[in-house]
């Protein structure tokens, strides 16, 4: 399932990440996201959700949110 249509509050383990730029896969590297990392939705907005990974939260938009498979 993509991050997408994840339920807000419910723990997800990344499965992969659906992006064929590099640039993209190394700053969500950066943030944590990658392969094996857990996530958890924090809330989902219209133009995209907030997410916890390890101990940050971010913001990220819709596109992005599509390429994430959990």
């Amino acid at each position: 399932m993509k991050l997408r249509e994840a339920i807000e509050g419910k723990e997800y383990i990344i499965q992969k990440i659906d992006t064929d730029d590099e640039e993209l896969n190394s700053f969500l590297f950066s943030l944590g996201c990658y392969s094996g990392e857990t996530i958890t939705v924090i809330a989902h907005r219209k133009d995209g959700c907030t997410v916890s990974i390890k101990d940050g939260r971010y913001s990220i938009d819709s596109q992005l949110a599509e390429a994430i498979i959990v």
